[in-house]
């Protein structure tokens, strides 16, 4: 019993306390937000008592990887990729899409318990794109690494694509760019990847997305009475919850909207408009706050990070958080069309859910391995 306290004590001494405080806050907040905006409209707290287990499981987890040296994990890529990999190409035969979605993106495991695949290969590839970068060093300014790292990135976004989450490749799409900039690749590369992209817009416009994405840019563009009843149903339902939120909203278990189960995925996708019909714009702005605030953090421990694979697990890790966030708030606010991303550490879903926090982990892996003074942690 001796040794177990020790080893808490040691634990608690070594970890980031701020940002393990910002993310238990934040869960527990999402926790709660998820059995307000659940309760009335199934009677159970099912979803919540998932969301509770997977919290527990998560933080268990936390403090389990970031026993480990994150730079021991890149050399298991082989062993990542496939665990990130198979799942997701699992999903092209066996997969299946909730009521809600339409595209076929999840499993089912022994138990009846629903897993994306997809969110687990945010962390695979996290892991072994910071690997891959950090074993270049100082060749990777050349054109051939620049391809292979292009290679890389384009695996993920073309399977995830594929499977016909789009709102998830844009995710990985943007952690891949982001990753590139901070390993210190020529300004140049990225003036030609702007062209392309640019260039490709019209054609991915008209011969990638489908006619329902194209409507849904189209109506919110250019709205209609009728889109209101259509494509911008959610949006718009999510729009009235935020106004009769006011300042202070109208508290816990309360709101109109979210009790009556007026608004669509609004303990999902629009989790967000809930809370500000219960809690008011102060909600949201604490929301907003503490996503920021555990960004941020995140990069700060990117920047104290003993070396460049560190630094690239930190900012991968906080693209992901930061780009589904700016995503699905802007489509809580109507300024961008409906893509599917949920609010990371708010949104209902035990996978993404546990994923976050496994990403969490590595964040905290480099936190505790920056220096030599940790290696106590291992001693009995």
């Amino acid at each position: 019993m001796k040794h177990i306290w020790y080893n808490i004590a040691n634990y608690i001494r070594e970890c980031d306390k701020v940002f393990m405080f910002l993310c238990l806050f934040a869960t527990s907040f999402g926790c709660v937000a998820v059995l307000s905006s659940t309760y009335s409209i199934n009677s159970s707290a099912r979803q919540f008592i998932t969301q509770l287990l997977c919290m527990i499981i998560g933080f268990i987890s936390i403090i389990t990887i970031s026993r480990f040296n994150y730079q021991n994990f890149g050399k298991l890529w082989p062993l990542f990729a496939l665990v990130g990999i198979i799942p997701v190409l699992l999903t092209f035969y066996i997969g299946f899409a909730p009521g809600n979605t339409d595209d076929k993106a999840w499993l089912i495991l022994p138990g009846n318990i629903s897993f994306q695949p997809s969110e687990l290969l945010k962390i695979v590839f996290i892991i072994t794109f910071s690997y891959h970068i950090g074993r270049l060093g100082d060749s990777i300014h050349k054109f051939y690494n620049i391809l292979l790292l292009c290679l890389h990135g384009a695996i993920p976004v073309l399977l995830i694509h594929l499977q016909g989450d789009d709102g998830t490749a844009l995710v990985f799409a943007f952690m891949f760019i982001s990753m590139m900039f901070v390993s210190g690749v020529k300004l140049r590369y990225f003036i030609i990847l702007g062209s392309a992209i640019i260039i490709a817009l019209p054609i991915a416009f008209f011969l990638v997305m489908n006619d329902d994405q194209r409507s849904r840019v189209y109506s919110l563009l250019f709205p209609t009475e009728a889109d209101y009843l259509g494509v911008l149903w959610q949006q718009w339902r999510a729009r009235i919850a935020l106004a009769n939120g006011g300042l202070f909203g109208s508290g816990l278990f309360k709101g109109p909207s979210v009790q009556s189960g007026n608004i669509p995925e609004g303990y999902n996708d629009f989790i967000f408009s809930s809370i500000g019909e219960e809690l008011g714009i102060l909600g949201c702005l604490c929301v907003i706050i503490l996503i920021f605030a555990i960004c941020f953090r995140i990069m700060r421990i990117g920047h104290k990070a003993a070396d460049k694979t560190g630094q690239i697990i930190c900012t991968g890790v906080f693209s992901m958080l930061a780009f589904q966030s700016i995503i699905n708030i802007g489509m809580n606010l109507s300024l961008i069309p409906v893509i599917g991303i949920t609010l990371p550490l708010f949104s209902a879903g035990g996978t993404s859910l546990l994923c976050t926090l496994l990403a969490i982990g590595l964040v905290m892996s480099v936190y505790m391995h920056r220096h030599s003074s940790t290696l106590y942690l291992y001693e009995h």
